[in-house]
């Protein structure tokens, strides 16, 4: 991913009938891509009541030439340390399953969770958090992706952004194709 130029997403349909949100990376060509059952797991946790916690996981992708296919959304875990405004994951496990996953040619890629608010924005936790992460991993990307999933419908209630370890580089959609969802 070349992080550091502009960047623009639309939704397409797929065959089922369900939404993949593309986001293209600044002028490299490349794209990043939220696969249909990602989105679901994203809506899946969204804390629309008062007494739902936070959630989260890690993303995992297929990397082709030019596209990063983000196909696995993990998480929760009953491991995990969950409040109504806070996620912490359980590092441990999660350093299990990206093992588990790189066997079978998924590349972890980086972090989701939830926040409370329409339109959310990562925390100085979070974004101090992906950044560890990115420095302290063993992977050969120029950035890690984080998603922080509001409230409000998808995919404005979403916050995407990629992380190089020192800078962030927030990516908004540019072009959408609203897509008929009760949810």
């Amino acid at each position: 991913m070349n992080h550091r130029t502009g960047h623009t997403a639309q939704l397409v349909q797929t065959a089922e009938t369900s939404e993949v949100l593309i986001y293209q990376i600044g002028s490299s060509g490349q794209q990043l891509l939220l696969d249909a059952g990602v989105m679901r797991r994203f809506r899946k946790y969204r804390q629309m009541r008062w007494y739902q916690k936070e959630a989260g996981g890690q993303l995992f992708a297929t990397l082709e030439s030019n596209r990063v296919i983000i196909v696995e959304a993990t998480g929760p875990r009953k491991t995990d340390r969950r409040t109504r405004f806070g996620y912490l994951p359980d590092r441990a496990a999660e350093r299990q399953v990206i093992v588990e996953r790189h066997a079978k040619s998924l590349h972890y890629i980086g972090d989701w969770h939830t926040h409370p608010e329409q339109l959310p924005q990562p925390s100085h936790l979070d974004l101090e958090s992906i950044a560890e992460c990115f420095r302290k991993s063993k992977h050969h990307l120029n950035a890690f992706v984080l998603v922080v999933v509001g409230t409000k419908r998808l995919p404005d209630g979403l916050s995407v952004s990629i992380h190089d370890g020192n800078e962030r580089l927030a990516l908004h959609p540019d072009v959408r194709q609203h897509l008929d969802s009760d949810i």
